[in-house]
């Protein structure tokens, strides 16, 4: 509702589309003109999407897609739930690609968050997905939407007519031998590059920390309290909160393996992104993991308890 009122008040389009699949197609097409568009859905809806979001990674086509995460499989419920982690970060439709993936953890940060996803999806041509839950999504909270600048991105690439210059064409069928494979070297390139310079992490009392929790999105708030309650029982426990799923913080992680003792990865889910916390630690220390799944909240006090009983085990 507010979408439908403000963007109108700025000058720009809003438009209710007849479906899941309608709505991606429609980013597609605005995304080849050169102008900035988004769509928003959760979860079984995001699931229809997947084909055009592989066509716009293959054609190079930058967009933000907010996807407002609730339980599954199926229909399941509009309860928050962080199981969507596989498809945003491995890519979710078909062929080799990634997708820059954001995962906001309060309001405000949906709002601060729309504003990079913007000017990263422009920088990198690709879409990026704002991967945020159910509760977030209902949540109120007090929040200041400001204007901000805006990224200056030169889209010659863009459909925008061609009188006087060589017709653009955006593409992702290439037929000739060894010319997707060509393609695919390209993105995988670019992958790579956004690799190297986009990584967004927070690290609460990770310094001196032994007991390392993972965590992101709603269940990272859960988890700051948790390490606030360790701290006074005099345990010293941190918290790192990956910002970008894809890319994933494995740098952040790795520097802190030699001190932790163990980390513990907490999710709304059966476990996603522990396999990738798992990928970075290399079995150079424990990673244990607790998850709610179906639109369950992890308790802070059963947190608690799982890292007070692990560490009363740890060898003195």
């Amino acid at each position: 509702a507010y979408m439908s009122r403000r963007m109108l008040e700025e000058g720009r389009v809003f438009i209710q589309a007849e479906s899941e699949l309608g709505a991606i197609n429609m980013v597609l097409g605005a995304s080849a003109s050169g102008v900035r568009t988004m769509t928003t859905s959760s979860s079984p809806g995001i699931s229809l999407m997947q084909e055009a979001l592989s066509y716009m990674a293959g054609d190079e086509l930058p967009c933000v897609v907010a996807n407002i995460a609730r339980g599954g499989p199926g229909l399941g419920n509009i309860a928050g739930a962080q199981s969507d982690y596989f498809q945003a970060t491995k890519g979710g439709g078909h062929g080799d690609y990634n997708l820059i993936v954001i995962a906001p953890a309060s309001v405000q940060e949906m709002i601060d968050f729309t504003f990079t996803a913007f000017d990263v999806a422009d920088k990198y041509r690709t879409p990026v997905i704002i991967l945020a839950d159910g509760y977030l999504g209902q949540m109120m909270e007090p929040a200041r939407i400001e204007k901000k600048e805006i990224l200056q991105v030169k889209k010659n690439w863009a459909l925008t007519g061609a009188r006087g210059r060589k017709p653009n064409v955006i593409n992702s069928m290439y037929l000739g031998e060894g010319v997707l494979e060509k393609h695919n070297k390209k993105l995988q390139e670019k992958f790579q590059r956004t690799k190297k310079e986009l990584c967004l992490v927070e690290e609460i009392s990770v310094s001196d920390a032994e007991i390392i929790l993972i965590a992101y999105g709603t269940v990272s708030r859960i988890c700051k309290n948790v390490v606030k309650t360790l701290r006074a029982k005099k345990i010293k426990a941190g918290l790192i909160r990956p910002i970008t799923l894809w890319p994933f913080p494995v740098e952040t992680i790795k520097k802190n393996i030699s001190r932790a003792k163990f980390f513990l990865v907490v999710e709304m889910s059966t476990g996603q992104m522990v396999e990738d916390v798992r990928l970075a630690v290399e079995g150079k220390a424990p990673v244990y993991f607790y998850g709610r799944t179906g639109g369950g909240i992890p308790e802070e006090e059963r947190i608690i308890d799982l890292i007070e009983t692990e560490y009363r085990s740890l060898p003195t």
